[in-house]
């Protein structure tokens, strides 16, 4: 018997402002218990997609036109963002966005109320996620402004980790890090698949880095998918390094 995926796109278009056609007969699917890329050059469509599917995208005045989402069966073409989070579904935004006036705790402890826990329940989430990141465990009492990008970006993850998400769209991780930290956090992603059944779909420019960790993966072209596959099959087509050049 067939296991439903986590996630489903069916030929969605996203339009800005009325007039600008950003994704064009967007499909993809994420299985239960995968990673997921989405690769493709700055631009190429990556997080508007994300965008579409987290409800975010209404944010910047951006429409989905046609097409359908569906998650966990469940059509969430029209699902505000609030509601996704609290089924399960919650987007890592591109830039490392945390409260920088907030310590490294109460970042996290942002991304915890959506289910009204109790104190414990708390401390219980706070714990998972310093098992996956001890360096935040280290800095917990320290100011998130004044942490390096890299511990940033493990704040926003694990912020979005203190939700218990099933699925987690994450946008660009890699942006601005050393390679050693960006090995890290995938190593993270990876460990949170195979340990605690979250599924990622990741938007990611450095799709070398990507395809080592991801099952399968999508390459995105000036808003249209020019090539799927698995990271091998990815690999050895040559339709990746055009994408990226433009050609």
């Amino acid at each position: 018997m067939s296991v439903t995926p986590i996630l489903q796109i069916h030929n969605i278009e996203v339009i800005y402002e009325n007039v600008i056609l950003a994704v064009k007969n967007i499909s993809l699917t994420v299985a239960q218990n995968t990673i997921v890329a989405l690769l493709g050059a700055n631009g190429a469509g990556k997080s508007t997609t994300l965008k579409a599917i987290s409800g975010l995208a209404n944010a910047q005045r951006g429409e989905i036109v046609d097409g359908r989402i569906e998650y966990q069966g469940k059509n969430i073409t029209a699902a505000t963002p609030s509601h996704l989070v609290a089924t399960g579904l919650v987007q890592v935004l591109e830039g490392r966005h945390c409260f920088p006036h907030l310590t490294v705790e109460e970042n996290l402890l942002t991304g915890g109320f959506i289910h009204k826990p109790t104190k414990q329940k708390l401390i219980q989430q706070l714990e998972l996620i310093y098992h996956y990141f001890p360096r935040l465990k280290l800095l917990r009492k320290n100011l998130a402004g004044y942490t390096s990008g890299g511990e940033q970006q493990m704040v926003a993850i694990g912020r979005a980790l203190m939700s218990e998400p099933k699925l987690v769209l994450l946008d660009e991780p890699s942006m601005g890090l050393a390679p050693q930290i960006v090995e890290e956090i995938f190593e993270i992603v990876k460990n949170l698949r195979d340990a605690n059944n979250v599924s990622f779909l990741v938007a990611e420019q450095n799709a070398a880095v990507a395809l080592r960790y991801v099952d399968y993966a999508y390459v995105l072209e000036n808003g249209l998918i020019s090539n799927e596959g698995d990271p091998q099959k990815i690999n050895q087509s040559g339709g990746l390094l055009a994408s990226y050049l433009g050609v």
